[in-house]
């Protein structure tokens, strides 16, 4: 008899101890989803979001097509990352704030863009980016300037689009302004990453030589022994243009390689000069 009046009571003690258990899960609120604040601490800046409006000016002056593999460098709450895969590129952001990665991950899913939106949880300055051809960015200039020297080192033509904060003194190749449904941070400032030409070139018997700063391009063009300045030197992504005496270059770089055109005394004619140091 004790040991049915034992066996009882140890089932009723477990019987009690799973309904107290069970009561107190259920008397657990349950966790609230993260809800963003502006001006949230982050890693190296607060969090201030980009208008919907400034997000489609900084993909369109970027030109993003399907074709594009866009990174977004802060991504925040993923719209622009998100919009951008709407547009068909495939998209990354990169952001340290676990909460605002999977925020942004729910919203890609919201929206039907998983399979070309992908956010990722880490530090912006240890992360691979070079396989973009367009990058967004919402930094602080001091920021944008330390990522600039990772930024030259990219493939000639990627376009680098940054919201209302510029690059030091390399000076962006267009500027637009969202001025409808944005009411603050509403400029955004295109760069196109330039070829790297600086040095000696020859072609045929003209001795060219370039110094670049950026996108800027100046130097001087030797023709049996008359030098002339170049002028007009620019730079867009591998493509290049100059002036020197009466003659007109314009080519694409390519490595140690430019082939392209010159045009002197409304004649053009194919030029091609290879650099040799």
């Amino acid at each position: 008899m004790q040991t049915m009046l034992n066996a009882r009571s140890a089932l009723l003690a477990l019987a009690l101890s799973c309904f107290s258990v069970s009561a107190l899960v259920q008397a657990q609120p349950a966790s609230k989803e993260f809800v963003p604040e502006v001006g949230q601490a982050g890693k190296d800046v607060v969090w201030v979001p980009t208008s919907q409006a400034l997000v489609d000016r900084m993909l369109d002056l970027a030109k993003l097509t399907a074709k594009d593999i866009h990174y977004d460098l802060g991504s925040g709450d993923g719209r622009t990352v998100i919009t951008a895969a709407k547009r068909g590129a495939i998209a990354f952001g990169v952001e340290y704030n676990p909460d605002m990665v999977e925020l942004s991950r729910r919203a890609a899913a919201k929206e039907g863009v998983t399979a070309r939106a992908t956010f990722i949880h880490g530090d912006i300055f240890q992360t691979d980016f070079s396989k973009a051809t367009v990058i967004t960015l919402f930094l602080l200039p001091d920021l944008n300037v330390k990522l600039r020297p990772q930024i030259l080192d990219m493939r000639p033509g990627t376009r680098v689009v940054s919201n209302s904060f510029t690059m030091g003194d390399w000076k962006s190749d267009e500027t637009v302004t969202a001025k409808d449904n944005c009411t603050s941070y509403c400029t955004a400032y295109l760069w196109i990453v330039p070829a790297k030409v600086e040095g000696a070139w020859k072609s045929g018997s003209e001795e060219l030589k370039l110094a670049q700063e950026y996108q800027m391009v100046q130097g001087s063009l030797n023709i049996g022994g008359r030098l002339s300045n170049v002028q007009n030197g620019r730079l867009r992504g591998d493509q290049i243009s100059f002036t020197a005496g009466d003659n007109r270059y314009a080519g694409r770089v390519s490595g140690n390689t430019i082939e392209g055109t010159v045009t002197s005394g409304g004649k053009t004619a194919p030029w091609t000069a290879t650099r040799v140091k």
